[in-house]
């Protein structure tokens, strides 16, 4: 009898496995598109809205604080404080991953849902605060840190919940494999790129889903100011439901 329990038992993992994996890939499929935007538009309101603060390319704050002390002008502590608040940010996430014990999609879901407490948590303190009405202020640099914080949440969820997917938020490697996928495509000869690169139609996804964000965020500042957060903090609810 016991046997017989043993032997039902591996077909039921596998089938478990095999279920899991079927809902990853999906979920790599689906969220990522979106995640992009909502990249797109934390991107381009923390820039414009917060001190020209770089919220999701947060190596870029490193330029602008360089170009601040070579060519003089105002200086924003915020663009120095990004980069370790985003380090910072990341092994928060990877302790609350570690802590809950999950893995694939279920981690996945977990983290979108931190992702969205962050972005709720930014949209109301700049509702309440309106950091907008000084960029160089206190108020700015906590609301970035918050916005650095829910794309450093992004970063970590693709690369531990779903490995197979690339990055939404900086778009240089995903322009890059877009043109040189492009270019493979077009050649009579044998393609340069190995066959497990990057598909052009994901590149192009994540590179379009950004600058969509950008441009719907562009509407929404200039129309809505520190209410242009609802727009992301929206997105990243409707990623907790999709399947």
């Amino acid at each position: 009898m016991s046997l017989l329990a043993g032997d039902f038992v591996v077909p039921q993992k596998s089938a478990d496995a095999a279920d899991d994996a079927a809902e990853l890939s999906r979920l790599e499929a689906r969220v990522p598109p979106l995640l992009s935007v909502i990249a797109g538009m934390v991107d381009f309101t923390g820039f414009v809205t917060l001190g020209h603060i770089f919220t999701a390319h947060v190596t870029g704050n490193i330029v602008l604080a360089a170009v601040v002390a070579v060519d003089g002008g105002s200086f924003h502590w915020a663009q120095l404080f990004a980069i370790p608040v985003f380090m910072l940010a990341l092994a928060t996430v990877w302790l609350i991953a570690q802590a809950s014990g999950r893995h694939g999609t279920m981690l996945a879901r977990l983290l979108l849902r931190v992702q969205f407490l962050v972005l709720a948590a930014l949209l109301i303190f700049s509702v309440i605060t309106k950091p907008s009405a000084d960029p160089a202020g206190l108020r700015a640099g906590a609301a970035a840190m918050m916005a650095v914080s829910a794309m450093a949440c992004q970063y970590a969820l693709l690369r531990l919940a779903v490995p197979g997917a690339i990055s939404t938020a900086v778009m240089t490697g995903n322009l890059a494999s877009a043109v040189l996928s492009a270019m493979d495509l077009l050649t009579a000869r044998a393609p340069l790129l190995p066959h497990d690169a990057t598909p052009l139609n994901r590149s192009l996804q994540r590179l379009l889903g950004f600058i969509l964000g950008c441009v719907v965020a562009a509407a929404a500042v200039s129309l809505v100011k520190d209410w242009a957060w609802s727009f992301p903090a929206a997105l990243a609810a409707a990623a907790l439901v999709v399947r």
